[in-house]
């Protein structure tokens, strides 16, 4: 149960690469006081591990085998992350032991991402995984196919979006903020290809709920964004 006696509900947010889902879910996760569950980074993980194993992001057996032995051995775990305000928190992922939660950020891996997610035996072996964590309630869940897919019957669906050009610029300048060597031409080409890449993947391709709630934060500060989708989640909890 939510605080004052509410139901507590889970909330699904889809939306593009760039779109600023994980601020967005963190901070709304912390708002609410829920766990966060960044699906994506469950992607990530299986890419980072292809590249470690190493595993082609083409070789589709070979990927459907590692993501199932990822999950059967529990060599990919969630782990609440430390220090989140609110009384909500964040995650962590771990493979194999080693905290890669920044490793699989790296534009490498995000594409590599988009590949292995578009794998139907990597999303099968992932799928019981994700609908596990959120089964309980009290969660935000934030991925590409979160309202379509994984949890359909979500009582609270957002499809968060931004412009690509905006998207990009936040991309670029989080990679230039790292240190590395990008540009923003190549940014927006590599926004290009993701949003290519997730909505014509034959499975669980990105695409609008049909009950989802379109947030777009191509202007937005992201306290008012988060600040609205918080009060619509509680309006939902109060329903039951």
């Amino acid at each position: 149960m939510s605080s004052g006696g509410r139901k507590a509900v889970r909330v699904a947010i889809d939306g593009p690469a760039g779109a600023g889902k994980s601020t967005v879910a963190r901070r709304l996760a912390e708002r609410l006081g829920y766990l966060l569950l960044d699906t994506g980074a469950l992607y990530r993980t299986v890419a980072l591990a292809a590249v470690r194993a190493p595993i082609r992001w083409d070789d589709r057996e070979a990927l459907g085998a590692l993501a199932e032995d990822l999950v059967a051995r529990k060599r990919m775990v969630i782990e609440r992350a430390e220090g989140a305000t609110g009384g909500g928190s964040g995650m962590r992922v771990l493979l194999d032991g080693d905290d890669v939660s920044t490793a699989i950020r790296s534009p490498e891996v995000s594409l590599g991402a988009s590949r292995v997610s578009a794998v139907p035996a990597v999303r099968a072996a992932l799928l019981d995984m994700q609908r596990g964590q959120g089964a309980e309630g009290g969660v935000v869940l934030e991925g590409r196919d979160i309202g379509t897919v994984v949890f359909p019957d979500a009582e609270v669906k957002f499809f968060l979006t931004a412009s690509p050009e905006v998207r990009a610029r936040r991309r670029y300048e989080e990679l230039v903020a790292q240190g590395k060597s990008a540009t923003y031409e190549d940014t927006f080409a590599d926004v290009e290809r993701r949003d290519k890449a997730d909505t014509e993947r034959p499975v669980a391709p990105l695409r609008q709920a049909d009950d989802a709630t379109v947030v777009d934060s191509s202007h937005r500060d992201v306290a008012e964004l988060v600040e609205e989708m918080a009060l619509v989640v509680e309006a939902r909890e109060r329903a039951g």
